[in-house]
């Protein structure tokens, strides 16, 4: 997995990471903006969403059709999303093509057309995404509880609220792009068959003159004790989610965090959820637990979903199961966790599209990426005595506990 990476802060903010794989001819890019729903302006929840969606009907000189054959023409794979801190424009192609994709990409984010006459269109889509979730009982339940963790701004939706998103007008959405698509803070990363000096000079012809810096985003501020909130839903399941403070990237025990996390809930069947929720129990058909990292705080969030008349049973297992961790791991558990990590880092490194991601990620989280060698040292280093001793001194955690289904439980 050795690798190197190469990485340049051009003057306006915007920092270039690069890593060459040069047995590739393709080649995969992420460029994240440092603006996502919670920077939303007040009142306007889901703005960030239509904007995402309305800087592809049209850039630069060619309108949504024509940008869209450009885009074909060079068989770029599209992706990127919306977040709370961030938002991201993806895309992979043949490497030989990155100079004349990455131009479009250059048009999308700094000269989108952002039509008039197509607002209503986008607009209808992202209503659509919201109202969906009365039909998508798990998606829904993860937004609310995101409300109900994060009060303000870091828990608003992503995909918006129905009033909010009607009161957007034309102007409005202009002036919310030039306020928040700038470079500053921002992050390039490209990762394939590319030379980084290659880069850096596309990245500086491309982007070298964008100015501007987006509004600061505000700090998160998670609630400190313990909450339970139920959403009544006509559902023939009860769903079940839970949240509680974790540690951020840049921790110094962040790994041994990681692979507690992966006894409980890795891969495999022998994670201790999986066969104390549903192996043992036969409780669920889906339970598990997973990592959220924002820029200086970490989040675990769990869930599970079960049949009503068995829902006050799944709790009790599920928040027993995350409470006991802190009793210890045995050796057979850690060597599991410890390999099941190493091989998602392996199949990772095979991935063009998810180390570019993960570097831009990394960037705007620690402010510097991480090489798969330094991720592999520190899950290497971590031993049983060391997490065990973590875990003992770990606090209790903190559930704020969401459910939604027919009747509530007890927590």
């Amino acid at each position: 997995m050795s690798q190197t990476i190469h990485t340049r802060q051009l003057a306006n903010g915007l920092t270039v990471a690069v890593e060459a794989m040069p047995h590739l001819r393709s080649v995969a890019w992420t460029l994240l903006l440092p603006t996502g729903s919670a920077s939303d302006p007040e009142g306007l929840s889901g703005a960030m969403q239509v904007l995402n969606g309305m800087v592809y009907r049209g850039a630069g000189e060619r309108d949504a059709r024509a940008l869209s054959d450009a885009l074909d023409a060079l068989g770029v794979q599209r992706g990127g999303r919306v977040d709370v801190e961030y938002t991201t424009f993806g895309g992979a192609a043949l490497a030989d093509d990155l100079g004349a994709a990455l131009a479009l990409y250059a048009d999308i984010v700094r000269r989108p057309r952002l039509p008039a006459e197509e607002l209503e269109a986008e607009r209808a889509l992202a209503l659509q995404a919201v109202r969906a979730l009365n039909d998508q009982p798990t998606q829904r339940l993860f937004v609310e509880l995101g409300k109900t963790y994060f009060p303000g701004p870091f828990g608003r939706s992503v995909l918006g609220e129905l009033d909010e998103l009607q009161r957007l007008d034309h102007a409005t959405l202009i002036a919310d792009a030039q306020r928040r698509l700038r470079p500053a803070g921002g992050v390039l990363a490209v990762a394939g068959g590319v030379a980084p000096q290659q880069v850096f000079d596309l990245a500086e012809q491309l982007f070298g003159d964008w100015q501007g810096a987006p509004p600061p985003l505000p700090r998160p501020q998670p609630r400190q004790e313990p909450c339970y909130r139920h959403i009544e839903q006509d559902t023939s399941q009860t769903q079940i989610a839970a949240a509680y403070a974790s540690l951020p990237l840049d921790d110094p025990a962040y790994y041994h965090e990681r692979l507690a996390l992966n006894v409980l809930s890795g891969s495999g069947m022998s994670t201790r959820l999986f066969v104390e929720v549903r192996g043992k129990r036969g409780l669920v058909y889906s339970v598990g637990a997973f990592p959220r990292i924002h820029r200086g705080l970490g989040v675990v969030l769990a869930y599970a979903g079960t049949q009503p008349d068995r829902a006050q049973e799944t709790v009790d297992v599920l928040l027993g199961e995350l409470r006991r961790i802190r009793q210890g791991v045995r050796q057979d558990e850690l060597d599991r966790a410890r390999v099941s990590l190493l091989a998602a880092l392996v199949m990772q490194g095979e991935s063009t599209g998810a180390r570019a991601g993960a570097m831009a990620s990394d960037v705007f989280l620690i402010g510097r990426p991480r090489t798969l060698d330094e991720i592999r040292s520190a899950v290497e280093a971590v031993t049983l005595d060391s997490l065990n001793t973590y875990l003992a001194e770990r606090p209790e955690p903190r559930f704020t506990v969401v459910t939604l289904g027919p009747k509530p439980v007890t927590v």
